[in-house]
């Protein structure tokens, strides 16, 4: 769908100003993330953000491809790789950071770190550290919103490890009786934790998970961000017109280990640099553009250089942001 409309020509025999714009979109957003956990990366091991941090290095087709096929007022909801996630929906990377390395600037004034972070205003729930957890909960945001009749669609990512909780088979039933618009978006990078999906899952398509709830489910590249935007396309508007839920398999992978403390000794190093140069998301994408004469590589670099002087300013923001004082740890504390 999607690479039928980037195909789309004017008379001048041109892609579209709005493709155009889009397409150069996508690769701005796969690049901020891209460069943003790198810089975490870099400030995790130099000891300025503590606890757990999961890294979305090689999966960020996925959360851009299916933002954009959202509507303002759509919700999203997310597990503890959520950064991609974050910038996905428009947080400001300063709060982002200021969260990671906790201080008080930060979407959770500095106390929820990596894995517990929120935006209302950008409709996006969270960042939950319990594995699955957030299944249930992006059902109700989906119950939500049919029950207030806002016409919104709800995105509740999870990955290959939690398709096997059982909280989400009670949510795929509750889902499917009520109709509610919900997408599950399980983001299949083919490790869960540190066991591959061949090793740990009966049912290794995720995208039949549904079936004995008659949930339908599409298997999707989730390398391709063109692919993703188009199966987001269709699984919004499928909800949106009363269906009920639908699942997307995104078959995608992570290039670093599950967190900052996993060395990944469960895989070669020649398969992780096997799928960097065959399938990376913004590297390929970036060769479309240019082949489709929409981009050239001065100006990827100029891109990159701006991005990294976005991310270099929210390092330096959140590094100089104060820590949060100790009465905080008697706020937002529902007694």
């Amino acid at each position: 769908m999607a690479e039928a409309k980037a195909a789309q020509t004017n008379k001048a025999g041109k892609i579209s100003q709005h493709e155009t714009a889009l397409q150069k979109k996508f690769y701005s957003d796969m690049l901020l993330i891209r460069r943003f956990e790198e810089k975490a990366g870099q400030l995790y091991g130099m000891g300025l953000i503590g606890g757990f941090c999961h890294l979305y290095i090689g999966q960020e087709a996925v959360v851009v491809g299916l933002q954009a096929a959202l509507k303002p007022g759509d919700d999203v909801i997310t597990a503890y790789r959520d950064h991609g996630h974050m910038l996905a929906t428009g947080m400001d990377p300063k709060g982002v950071m200021a969260e990671l390395t906790g201080r008080a600037t930060g979407y959770s004034k500095g106390k929820g770190g990596s894995m517990h972070m929120f935006s209302r205003e950008k409709h996006f729930f969270g960042g939950h550290g319990i594995v699955g957890a957030q299944v249930p909960i992006g059902t109700g945001l989906a119950f939500s919103q049919k029950y207030r009749k806002t016409n919104g669609v709800t995105l509740t990512y999870f990955g290959d490890g939690a398709a096997n909780q059982g909280q989400v088979y009670e949510s795929f039933n509750m889902a499917e009786l009520w109709k509610l618009p919900v997408v599950y978006v399980i983001e299949n990078n083919q490790y869960a934790m540190g066991t591959s999906v061949a090793r740990s899952s009966a049912q290794a398509q995720f995208s039949k998970r549904g079936a004995s709830f008659n949930i339908p489910g599409e298997e999707v590249d989730g390398m391709d961000v063109e692919a993703v935007h188009a199966a987001g396309e269709k699984a919004v508007k499928w909800c949106r017109e009363g269906n009920g839920p639908i699942i997307l398999e995104m078959k995608t992978y992570r290039y670093r280990g599950h967190s900052m403390s996993d060395p990944a000794k469960y895989r070669t190093r020649e398969e992780v640099q096997e799928v960097r140069e065959k399938r990376d998301p913004i590297e390929h994408f970036g060769q479309k553009l240019i082949e489709r004469g929409i981009a050239t590589e001065d100006d990827f670099k100029a891109m990159d250089k701006e991005t990294r002087a976005i991310v270099n300013m929210a390092a330096e923001f959140a590094t100089e942001s104060p820590e949060p004082a100790p009465e905080e740890l008697y706020t937002d504390v529902l007694a």
